[in-house]
């Protein structure tokens, strides 16, 4: 949070925070290499354990920074005004805006699916190679990941050409410099610091780290609620310089999209279940998760004018029913269907051919739930704030997954799911395995996931807090 209003605070230098992130990504996998190729050299400056600790610190910050300052570029990386200059028209900058986030989406995804083709290369028959080659692979894999900072750094500097070939290209139409500057830009006046963010922002982070440290047994539980009544206090502060109307919508766009998020999941009894009944194993997973991740690429796609043209409240109101009927092929596969219809076709269609339809059909969903929410504040956020709504509202929806988690939780204790256990020297059986309430539980968590977000959808449907 604090991030994202410094990058308001700084906007026209926040390309430098993208340089200062690619510096921290770059040293820490630097560290990296070090300790795996040059360990020898690195222990002679410091222990091994404190340049992890260094290389590990350094890594995700520099994501963070760099995740917030992209997040406010998005903004500009729409245009304010067509090739004539005059000004895009306010349904076709929505739909640009959906395009915007749709795009932000499928380079986190589409990055994580090139990494785990990589990874299929690179560690490809290593368990019969010897340690010292399997060492070297590990020190290549770091070295190949130099190229994401890289990346991050030409994404900078092709946004200025860019951005200098349109402010040329409108000179030559015959504007001035303030009107070539209001073309390519609505921030209005300059932020102002909003001590309340950066209070409120660092009694978040004192409140989690105390009370995530205590011995307290209900601290997940403290550090949700305390933290969400943290969140919500700012974004109450924060939302007072909208107007009434866009409060409401952004208020009850919020609510929907967190419901719709905090749903609870099964758990890992599921998992469990398939590899012990279904004989499902980790290289058919890991099919699973690269099928998933591919064809959400082509989902996100094909949604996305559906997204720009549908309210907040009809997509989720979409997506949940739809993920609703997704899930009855895996809960039905519990009582047996995987067993009737191989039996009628011929083991053709058994449980892995259905659970690879129905990962191809269930992987969009969950990414597509949050595009909408995106777009909107890139939209209609006040324009000398959009990088504080962006960190304010991130915040807001990730505790939604912490809801998710605790909700799972609680499930789990309700209906107890165990897989056998035994000891590794006596053969003994420690936990004895029982699925015996895993229906159950997926039939309340589809209960759950179905009568929750259409709750919210019709709290916004009936108050004055509508969804965009």
């Amino acid at each position: 949070m604090p991030l994202g209003h410094l990058i308001d605070l700084i906007w026209r230098w926040k390309s430098l925070l993208v340089y200062l992130g690619a510096s921290l990504i770059a040293c820490s996998l630097l560290v990296m290499v070090g300790l795996i190729g040059h360990r020898e050299a690195m222990t002679a400056i410091l222990p091994a354990n404190v340049w992890y600790v260094i290389g590990a610190l350094l890594s995700p910050v520099g994501y963070v920074i760099q995740d917030a300052v992209a997040d406010a570029m998005t903004v500009e990386a729409v245009p304010f005004a067509d090739e004539q200059g005059r000004p895009v028209e306010a349904g076709a900058r929505k739909l640009m805006h959906t395009t915007m986030q749709t795009l932000g989406r499928v380079a986190i995804i589409g990055g994580s699916v090139l990494v785990s083709f990589i990874n299929l290369w690179m560690f490809s028959g290593v368990a019969e190679k010897p340690v010292e080659e399997v060492v070297t692979i590990y020190e290549r894999v770091y070295l190949m990941a130099m190229v994401i900072p890289v990346i991050s750094v030409l994404g900078v500097v092709a946004a200025s050409v860019l951005k200098r070939r349109e402010r040329a290209r409108l000179r030559a139409l015959g504007f001035d410099e303030l009107q070539v500057e209001a073309k390519l830009s609505d921030r209005g006046e300059p932020t102002k610091p909003n001590w309340w963010i950066l209070g409120g922002s660092l009694l978040f982070v004192v409140f989690t780290l105390l009370t995530g440290l205590g011995g307290n047994a209900y601290k997940e539980e403290i550090v949700f609620a305390g933290s969400l009544a943290i969140v919500m206090f700012l974004i109450v502060r924060l939302t007072r310089a909208l107007a009434p109307a866009a409060r409401a919508t952004l208020i009850g766009t919020a609510v929907v999209i967190f419901m719709f998020r905090a749903t609870p999941g099964v758990g890992p009894g599921a998992s469990w279940w398939m590899i012990d009944k279904l004989h499902f194993d980790q290289h058919f997973f890991s099919v699973l998760d690269l099928i998933g991740s591919t064809l959400t690429l082509a989902g996100m796609f094909i949604f996305r004018r559906f997204m720009a043209e549908r309210s907040i409240a009809y997509v989720i109101g979409f997506l949940t029913l739809l993920g609703f009927l997704l899930s009855l092929p895996i809960v039905s596969m519990y009582y047996g269907l995987h067993e009737w219809t191989a039996a009628h076709t011929g083991g053709v269609v058994d449980a892995r051919f259905i659970a690879l339809v129905n990962t191809a059909l269930e992987s969009p969903l969950g990414q597509i739930s949050m595009i909408p929410m995106l777009a909107w504040i890139a939209n209609s956020a006040p324009a000398n704030l959009k990088a504080t709504y962006f960190a304010v509202m991130a915040s807001f929806t990730n505790l939604a997954l912490s809801a998710s988690q605790l909700g799972t939780k609680y499930l789990n204790q309700i209906f107890v799911v165990t897989r056998e256990v035994t000891d590794p020297a006596t053969g003994a059986v420690q936990v004895p395995e029982d699925y015996s309430r895993l229906g159950e539980l997926m039939l309340v968590q589809m209960g759950i996931y179905l009568l929750v977000p259409f709750a919210a959808i019709l709290f916004s449907r009936i108050t004055r807090f509508r969804s965009a």
